[in-house]
């Protein structure tokens, strides 16, 4: 049996029954509406006093796409703000994450009518859920209704916060690794954002680590974009890209080798192996949209880096000019331009026509330069503890002298 909970004010979500209802019914003439729009209510309240909120949902989102097409924006949001409001009266997860999936499918069957109101609902509905896969699933939903409805640039800014996300979310890897795709393909076709385009498309390989030559069969599309990325990227110089699985499985593949050796070119050589490449794949590099003087340019910074690597610190202007393959008075340029983007710290000895090097960036940063900087560190607090070792005996020393003095002067 039914039981009307009386109320000074109607409910919210009973005014939201009431209004989808009238107008479901609108062209059916008062006789006919009438009690149809009754039995909604009442069906409405029960729902209400039996705590049944996914049902209520439903029926409250029965004609959602006469609600978008007759209602006000502003209408229109309070209506789902109504809607959405539902999650948080349930305590089961199960069933919040039940309706969350149900009220997401609603909203975003229509991605191209008002998809920025659309999206707007739905970041409401994420902060209105507490469960965190709950969130999570309303976000991708968010991602997707973007990508459809053409309005990415309402969810770029999110993405500055997704390390913070994903300690709330605590997602698998999978799902991690459908985030970062959806994420990365959006980037792509913002030009501005690249080398965030590069760092999700990175995480994105990431998650293929131990996993199956069939499953990370599924990566290599994206390994070929994120090598194509860095090589094109005129301001990154350094990545990790070598060490991935997901880029290592092309190293003997077919089609993509030649990509992978374009790769370990820019990482490992010099501009003379570039230059060789590119005599025998110009056409390949010309396919993947590559500009060959912007890549003789990176491999330029590239190769004075690694010079600067050696263990002298010492380049000398003649070895710069040619592995560099420039006139000699474009040495102190490159130099320059090396130093301008933060891949050197040098002095230049023009008497003596050598760079002094203090500090270089490493292209690669492995188990290799790891082991490096733990023998730098461990020279340098040997050096450290010589140091203190001989101030204390100078002290020591001086102390003693003192001693000394002094009975002297008695």
């Amino acid at each position: 049996m039914t039981t009307i909970v009386p109320t000074s004010e109607e409910d919210p979500a009973l005014s939201v029954v009431r209004y989808t209802a009238e107008i479901s019914w609108a062209d059916a003439g008062p006789e006919v509406a009438e009690p149809q729009v009754t039995r909604l209510c009442m069906e409405a309240q029960e729902c209400m006093v039996r705590g049944r909120w996914l049902d209520l949902a439903s029926l409250m989102l029965t004609s959602a796409d006469l609600m978008f097409s007759k209602a006000s924006d502003k209408d229109l949001e309070c209506i789902l703000t109504v809607i959405c409001n539902l999650v948080a009266k349930t305590e089961s997860p199960d069933e919040a994450l039940e309706m969350a999936k149900f009220i997401s499918a609603k909203i975003t069957q229509q991605p191209n009518d008002k998809p920025a109101l659309r999206l707007k609902i739905l970041f409401n509905l994420y902060n209105l859920l507490e469960n965190p896969y709950s969130r999570f699933y309303v976000y991708m939903k968010a991602l997707n209704l973007a990508v459809n409805g053409k309005v990415t640039e309402h969810i770029i800014p999110s993405f500055k916060m997704m390390d913070s996300f994903l300690k709330e979310w605590n997602i698998g890897i999978l799902d991690q690794r459908a985030l970062y795709l959806s994420i990365s393909n959006i980037l792509k076709e913002n030009k501005s954002l690249g080398k965030d385009y590069l760092k999700f498309l990175t995480k994105y390989l990431a998650t293929f680590s131990g996993e199956d030559a069939y499953t990370m069969s599924e990566a290599k599309e994206e390994a070929v974009r994120t090598i194509i990325e860095f090589v094109r990227a005129p301001d990154m110089f350094q990545c990790d890209l070598l060490d991935m699985p997901a880029v290592g499985q092309l190293e003997k593949d077919t089609k993509y080798a030649l990509v992978y050796q374009l790769l370990k070119i820019f990482l490992t050589q010099r501009l003379d192996a570039y230059l060789d490449f590119h005599a025998a794949n110009s056409t390949l590099l010309k396919s993947y949209g590559l500009v060959h003087e912007d890549c003789i340019t990176k491999m330029r910074l590239m190769s004075l880096v690694d010079l600067g690597l050696d263990e002298s610190g010492r380049i000398p202007y003649s070895l710069i000019k040619d592995t560099l393959r420039i006139d000699d008075d474009e040495v102190e340029l490159w130099v320059v331009k090396a130093i301008t983007v933060k891949l050197m710290d040098c002095k230049m000895d023009q008497m003596n026509q050598v760079v002094i090097v203090s500090r270089c960036t490493e292209r690669v940063f492995g188990q290799q330069q790891w082991q490096n900087l733990r023998s730098k560190l461990l020279t340098w607090r040997g050096n450290i503890a010589n140091v203190i070792s001989t101030i204390q005996a100078v002290k020591v020393s001086e102390d003693g002298s003192q001693a000394t003095q002094g009975l002297t002067i008695r």
